[in-house]
C-alpha cells in the first residue's frame, strides 16, 4: 500500500469510512492521571500495538487506540503521526504531560526505536527496557524521529512526548511469549 493511497486526515478518513465497522476508536480518560498511551495505527493496520498501548495504560492512565477492522486493506487506515488530527484523541492527549505512542514497523528484528521530543521520557523509557532485555536505540531524525510539534505523540501540554516504533519480529515475539509481553509492558511503566 502506497503513502499517496492513506488518508490525509481524519475527516478523509470518516468520509469514506464507517466507524464501528471499518474502525474504532477507544478513548479512556482517567481523571486523576496527567499521562496518555495512544495507539493511533491499531487492530489491523499495526498489529498489537493498541493492545500494547492498553496493557502500558492500564487502569492508572488515560488509553486511546484507532483500530482498524477490516477483513483485509487496513492500511488505507492509516493516518501519519504528524496528520493524526482524530478530535476524540486531541482532547485525551491536550492536558497530559506525558504522551507515549505506540507504533509497529514492518521486518523480522525483534527490536524498537524510541523517538520524541520528550528527552528526559525517551531516555527512561530506553533504558528500562534495555535493562529489560530488548533491544531499543534512540532515533530523532527522518521518518520515525518524531520530532515534527505536530506528531501526535508531542501534542500534550508539554509539546514533547515519546513514540515507540516496535518492529514485527519483536511484535510476534510478544504475541507468542506472554512473559516477553509482560516483561516489555513492566519496562515501560517503570519509566512513567
Amino acid at each position: 500500500m502506497s503513502r499517496e493511497q492513506e488518508y490525509e486526515n481524519f475527516e478523509a478518513l470518516r468520509q469514506n469510512e464507517q466507524e464501528d465497522v471499518d474502525f474504532s476508536v477507544t478513548a479512556r480518560t482517567v481523571a486523576e492521571s496527567k499521562v496518555a498511551i495512544v495507539a493511533p495505527h491499531g487492530g489491523g493496520i499495526e498489529p498489537l500495538t493498541a493492545e500494547l498501548a492498553e496493557s502500558i495504560a492500564g487502569s492508572n492512565h488515560n488509553y486511546y487506540a484507532l483500530r482498524g477492522l477490516k477483513k483485509r486493506g487496513n492500511k488505507v487506515l492509516h493516518i501519519t503521526s504528524h496528520r493524526f488530527d482524530e478530535e476524540r484523541a486531541l482532547t485525551l492527549i491536550g492536558p497530559c504531560e506525558k504522551v507515549i505512542t505506540v507504533h509497529g514497523l514492518a521486518g523480522d528484528k525483534r527490536s524498537l526505536q524510541i523517538g520524541g521530543r520528550d528527552e528526559a521520557l525517551r531516555n527512561r523509557v530506553h533504558q528500562a527496557l534495555e535493562s529489560a532485555g530488548f533491544e531499543s536505540e534512540v532515533v530523532t531524525d527522518g521518518a520515525y524521529g518524531g520530532m515534527e510539534p505536530g506528531n501526535i505523540c508531542n501534542r500534550g501540554s508539554t509539546g514533547a512526548g515519546v513514540q515507540l516504533e516496535i518492529h514485527a519480529g519483536l511484535r510476534q515475539m510478544m504475541k507468542e511469549d506472554v512473559a516477553t509481553y509482560d516483561r516489555f509492558v513492566d519496562a515501560v511503566r517503570s519509566a512513567l
